[in-house]
């Protein structure tokens, strides 16, 4: 046993995880398909965050949509997607799933949008 180790076997202490299919992507989940170049700050920010929010499943969901339609956003969609991005995970992924009813300060064109692009299997790789 290694200094500091609790566990002899660690093999036999986890399982590890199996390769799963969700969201319409498989085991090639490394982010963003597109590059940055070209747009402006604004944008690029958004595209980063769109990324890395917390949960695997909207990072999915945000990520594919603003990489397929970030740089074609008008100012106005610009700023709804802004408030998405502030909407918590859990409460944003049941407003997409259909599983939570979309309040109706979000239910916009540019949610709707999104919400169809997830169902759609917009972008999945």
């Amino acid at each position: 046993m290694r200094p500091g180790a609790d566990i002899l076997h660690e093999r036999r202490y986890m399982s590890f995880a199996r390769p799963v299919r969700a969201f319409g992507v498989g085991l090639h989940m490394t982010g963003t398909s597109r590059s940055s170049d070209g747009l402006d700050a604004r944008r690029r920010k958004l595209l980063y965050r769109a990324w890395h929010r917390g949960m695997r499943e909207t990072d999915l969901i945000m990520g594919r949509f603003a990489d397929a339609s970030i740089e074609q956003l008008a100012a106005a969609e610009l700023v709804e997607f802004e408030q998405l991005m502030e909407v918590p995970d859990r409460e944003l992924l049941a407003w997409i799933t259909g599983e939570a009813d979309v309040p109706p300060n979000y239910d916009t064109a540019l949610f709707r949008r999104l919400r169809e692009f997830n169902r759609s299997g917009g972008g999945a790789r």
